[in-house]
């Protein structure tokens, strides 16, 4: 192996565990505080197979908005097998091992850690649900707040929730693009659609 290259991903590495560390650090005075446990775990089990989302896709489809909705449970459907199914598969990376006592019941994945399956779904729902919603703050920050439990409960690194992140936003965008929820307009808004004008009335040249 190059020595050049060697040194350089054992720097890569270093700075990969070092922003784990960091990020697992901003938590620790959190951890084992009552309050904290009950909402990040309770975040963490919401996040469980995408259940908050395609509740929340369900409150939407009760609200009247159908298309979107479905866009958004069909996508996270599609979301899912390609992060948990394909993606984990080129990096099988080992999740962070914690042997101390948890305050409550949780689910170890049989998955490998990198992406965040978590993250990469709150990332895209909330793109995805969010967009044209007056409640898109909302999906935001339970989206953050999924996605941070992962560290917080140590059932992911910092990076693979980052990483998880930025890949979901990336599938929502395309997503969005793919199957829009409502007619395509140009940059200049909905009334910019150019409309042929028939021979004008000898009344009207006259004014």
């Amino acid at each position: 192996m190059n020595p050049d290259r060697s040194a350089l991903d054992r720097r890569g590495h270093g700075l990969v565990d070092l922003l784990d560390r960091r990020g697992d650090a901003l938590f620790e005075g959190l951890r084992g505080r009552r309050g904290a446990d009950l909402v990040f775990y309770a975040a963490t089990w919401a996040g469980e197979f995408s259940a908050i989302w395609h509740a929340l896709a369900l409150l939407r489809i009760l609200r009247g908005h159908r298309r979107s909705a479905l866009r958004a449970t069909i996508g996270l459907a599609g979301e899912s097998v390609l992060v948990n199914g394909v993606i984990k598969s080129f990096f099988r990376r080992p999740r962070p091992v914690d042997d101390s006592p948890r305050p409550l019941p949780l689910r170890r994945p049989l998955t490998t850690s990198f992406p965040s399956g978590h993250a990469s779904a709150a990332a895209f729902a909330a793109l995805v649900l969010g967009e044209g919603s007056s409640s898109w703050p909302l999906y935001a920050g339970i989206a953050v707040l999924v996605a941070t439990s992962r560290i917080y409960v140590r059932i992911h690194h910092t990076s693979d929730v980052l990483g998880g992140a930025v890949l979901g936003a990336g599938l929502g965008f395309l997503w969005r693009r793919a199957v829009p929820i409502g007619p395509r307009t140009s940059c200049l808004g909905p009334s910019s659609t150019i409309r042929r004008r028939g021979p004008e009335s000898p009344a009207a040249r006259e004014g």
